[in-house]
């Protein structure tokens, strides 16, 4: 029963390998759309998992990190404001995902550069908000 079970599972492991391919020969506006939601997606888990990693380096200053949290809420306003306001163009389009997908994944890859600049503080770098590892 379980060989039966993981046989027939199986094509689902490459699921997403073929989403993938699809999204580099998509041809419809609905496939373009899902795509950009899908890299935009995949950009914000990014910037979750960076997020995570330096909340934990300031769990030993509270102070730091709600100053953090206030500006990650600000940062979250200003990328949907200027998304939106990017993407305004075409609102009510069927290309309306796809211009808002992308600018929202090119903001949140910026914040991820940031981040990845964060992390990368040594310790005694007094430029830097986010102590070393």
């Amino acid at each position: 029963m379980s060989s039966r079970l993981f046989l027939g599972l199986t094509p689902l492991l490459f699921v997403s390998v073929v989403q993938a391919n699809d999204c580099a020969n998509a041809t419809t506006q609905g496939a373009m759309n899902q795509c950009a939601a899908q890299e935009y997606e995949a950009a914000d888990n990014e910037l979750n998992q960076l997020y995570k990693q330096i909340t934990a380096r300031l769990k030993d200053d509270p102070q730091a990190k709600q100053l953090l949290v206030k500006a990650q809420r600000a940062w979250i306003s200003f990328r949907d404001a200027e998304c939106n306001f990017s993407a305004s163009g075409v609102e009510g389009g069927s290309v309306y995902p796809l211009v808002h997908s992308n600018c929202t994944t090119a903001v949140t890859k910026a914040r991820v550069e940031t981040f990845k600049t964060y992390l990368k503080c040594e310790e005694g770098d007094l430029s830097c908000p986010v102590p070393g590892a």
